[in-house]
């Protein structure tokens, strides 16, 4: 038996950073009942911004957050679907939403109405910038409330260069984990008290977390974004290899392994030289930027596939910048079941990744793809009670 086998999750979500939670629940075991308006959740048809196919049968982009779950269609808007809604609310377990706390209150589904209708129930949402302050009630995307306020547009570019343009969702995963968490916490305090509670993530907190040493440090002059010259380790620098590539080398004892790294990069003659051998008299002295110039000038005389090996075969941390293409064909990745291939009803293969959290009592995860709006929706309200005369009235 799964971790959550028993467990009713009502998801009232859309586009990534919420729907992202439900999927890892279900993972671990729970049953998943995702409700969309009869316009669908619009990540449904955002898979061409992503270069992606989709119909109503494959749509990778829309199974990246929407794994193993059940699809019914209700109309909010209308008294029988919000009987509905009410009708499964009584019974679930939990019920997470991205739906902004404004629309929450006009629909009276706020959490303090549903803990009156079911005192059990956790309630769990995701916000934008939090429950508090100015902007509380403003829209919040990844890309906005996460990535630019949140510093990273800010910090993680290469100093005097233009900002990045991240990654689509890469903070909406990011909160889903720690939504799950929160989720899963307030499951195990209920077996204790038998009440719920209401847990909230936002996009803006998350990244300060994530961004804690540049957001702490700042207030000590640390200051970001930084330029790969002035690093306080060269040997924790990003070199470029002679076929173009760049690679990440991350050796924090510089004065332990000095003379070994010299040795590799072809600088035997500045083995032990007081100008260079230590951390304190490299800034010292002001050779930091021209240790950075010999170990560039090393990286460039042979390829990413060779500094690799070379480098790994000394036991020195480093990997090159892998491109999505390489990490599709990443033996580490397969063989820790990151990634899976899924096949859809027309044939085709298509990879997506799993999610990271494991246990043994689980192994791995089984992932069945989503399904057309509504797909599920008669035999689901069919467990709540409600006659077929009633779902064909319901539309």
């Amino acid at each position: 038996m799964k971790p959550l086998s028993g467990v009713t999750v009502i998801e009232l979500t859309a586009h990534v950073a919420a729907p992202a939670c439900p999927r890892i629940l279900g993972d671990w075991g729970a049953n998943i009942i995702k409700i969309e308006p009869p316009s669908g959740d619009p990540f449904r048809q955002q898979a061409p911004l992503f270069n992606m196919p989709y119909t109503d049968e494959v749509n990778p982009a829309f199974d990246m957050a929407n794994i193993n779950k059940k699809f019914v269609c209700l109309n909010l808007k209308t008294a029988q679907g919000k009987e509905v809604l009410y009708k499964m609310l009584e019974t679930a377990d939990v019920v997470v939403t991205s739906y902004r706390t404004e629309t929450l209150k006009r629909m009276g589904l706020t959490y303090e109405e549903l803990r009156e209708l079911n005192p059990r129930l956790i309630f769990a949402q995701v916000l934008g910038y939090g429950e508090k302050g100015p902007e509380k009630d403003t829209a919040g995307f990844d890309a906005t409330a996460y990535v630019a306020r949140g510093g990273l547009l800010g910090s993680i570019n290469e100093k005097g260069e233009s900002p990045i343009n991240s990654v689509n969702a890469f903070g909406d995963f990011q909160v889903s984990i720690c939504l799950a968490s929160g989720i899963s916490t307030a499951l195990y305090a209920r077996e204790k008290t038998g009440k719920g509670d209401k847990v909230t993530v936002s996009l803006y907190h998350t990244a300060l977390y994530m961004m804690s040493i540049a957001v702490v440090s700042s207030q000590f002059g640390n200051q970001y974004p930084k330029s790969r010259r002035e690093v306080g380790n060269p040997f924790n620098n990003t070199y470029k290899t002679k076929d173009g590539r760049w690679m990440v080398v991350c050796i924090p004892e510089y004065d332990k392994y000095f003379n070994k790294f010299v040795t590799l990069i072809g600088r035997e003659d500045i083995i032990g030289n007081e100008d260079f051998c230590t951390i304190g008299e490299i800034y010292r002295r002001g050779n930091a930027s021209k240790m950075i110039d010999i170990i560039s000038a090393g990286f460039a005389h042979k390829t990413i596939d060779e500094w690799m090996k070379i480098l790994k075969e000394n036991d020195f941390a480093c990997e090159k910048g892998y491109l999505p293409t390489e990490i599709l064909e990443d033996p580490q990745a397969w063989d820790n079941d990151c990634l899976r291939k899924l096949t859809y009803p027309t044939g085709e293969e298509y990879i997506l990744t799993t999610t990271p959290v494991r246990m043994a009592s689980v192994g791995d995860m089984e992932m069945k793809i989503s399904k057309p709006l509504g797909y599920h929706t008669e035999d689901v309200i069919k467990q709540y009670g409600y006659s077929d005369e009633f779902i064909k009235r319901l539309g």
